[in-house]
């Protein structure tokens, strides 16, 4: 049982409610712990919190263009590794052409998400189609594989929850439909185009186990299983359906829309929805000091209303310990509320052990990102 200082204090001039009715001229920031979830204090500025004029040290924050990643080889486990740490790993890969073998993830529960492209998913549970926007969650041990559209190439962003499992995230007062109802998350199924697929032809096991390959070989498709039960399962959801919680009058954390959760980082979904309308509620995302939690945001689609500068496909981290928010642009936006909905989608995940950033994001990287911030 935690047991917080907990006593709030107000001192000079202050907002009474968090992120709105802010004191003329001020500009609030957040200083919290457990992300968003633990004791946080409110400080009100004169000036920007992101308003530096020069950025030193290894702290600042991180932009990578991964539509510049050339991508190469037919198997998951050519893919790009971008970020790793002890709990998660954060890979990009592109199939072009249905796969000719089968792998299975031996180190964690494996996240997808589609980012451009359709297809179908074979694996040990059956058949899935699968198309931009997806989610497809694989447990850890499945055996699966792609086989894109033709001329369709599925191009992926590739999770790892390394020795743990991706979870539905608690809901508490919510309740269980809230967000997305369990209804919603499909599973495969034992087809006809499952079954036309099994035969006696040999197949390729690529296994990641260790961070190791290692190659079984079979005379049939081990993909043979004529029926399952139980509830270890892949599921998929795409982003169009997901309900975003929402309030007119306050604008929420990024963790309100967390998708899933697993040992040490939590993966979350921004999709389309109105902004806020009430006069005094702040339009964009807060100043804060996210200082406990890494914070990546994979960019999928439409205009992001907190960034200037941001195509589809990249990505931006900042770092446990920067103060980061809306950028100038978007902030004036926000502040004459000139937009009335977002048409964003984005993937966040937060990790609660600090990343290090691989070579493939590296030779990718927009290392001006950190003066994007800077007053025009």
């Amino acid at each position: 049982m935690k047991q917080w200082i907990s006593f709030p204090r107000t001192e000079g001039n202050t907002s009474r409610q968090a992120h709105a009715d802010f004191p003329p001229n001020s500009f609030e920031r957040e200083m919290g712990k457990e992300g968003f979830f633990g004791p946080c204090t409110h400080f009100y500025h004169r000036h920007p919190p992101t308003g530096w004029s020069q950025f030193e040290g290894p702290l600042r924050p991180h932009a990578f263009d991964s539509t510049q990643i050339k991508h190469k080889g037919t198997s998951p486990w050519d893919q790009k590794p971008v970020l790793r740490n002890q709990d998660s790993q954060v890979a990009l890969w592109t199939c072009r052409e249905p796969m000719d073998h089968l792998v299975r993830n031996a180190d964690g529960d494996q996240l997808l998400f589609v980012h451009n492209g359709s297809g179908d998913l074979f694996c040990d549970f059956g058949h899935l189609p699968v198309r931009d926007g997806d989610y497809i969650l694989l447990p850890r041990g499945t055996l699966w594989r792609l086989a894109p559209t033709e001329d369709e190439p599925l191009e992926l962003l590739m999770v790892e929850a390394i020795g743990s499992h991706f979870q539905l995230p608690e809901k508490g007062i919510l309740g269980p439909n809230a967000i997305f109802d369990q209804a919603m998350l499909d599973v495969p199924r034992i087809d006809k185009a499952f079954l036309d697929q099994q035969g006696d032809d040999e197949w390729r096991v690529v296994v990641k186990a260790r961070q190791q390959l290692s190659t079984i070989t079979y005379p049939f498709n081990p993909l043979d299983v004529c029926g399952w039960t139980g509830d270890n399962l892949a599921v998929r959801i795409n982003w169009r359906d997901i309900r975003p919680l929402m309030s007119h009058r306050y604008h929420l954390p990024p963790s309100a829309h967390t998708t899933f959760v697993a040992q040490g980082f939590v993966v979350a979904t921004f999709v389309p929805r109105p902004i806020e309308s009430d006069p005094g509620a702040l339009k964009v995302p807060f100043f804060h000091n996210n200082d406990d939690f890494d914070e990546l945001i994979f960019y999928h689609r439409g205009d992001f209303f907190s960034r200037d500068n941001i195509h589809p496909g990249m990505l931006t981290l900042h770092p446990m310990g920067f103060t980061h928010g809306p950028h100038p642009k978007a902030f004036a936006t926000g502040a004459r509320h000139a937009r009335k909905e977002t048409d964003e989608v984005a993937v966040m995940i937060d990790s609660r052990t600090p990343w290090d950033i691989l070579p493939d994001a590296h030779a990718v990287e927009l290392t001006d990102y950190v003066n994007s911030w800077k007053p025009k």
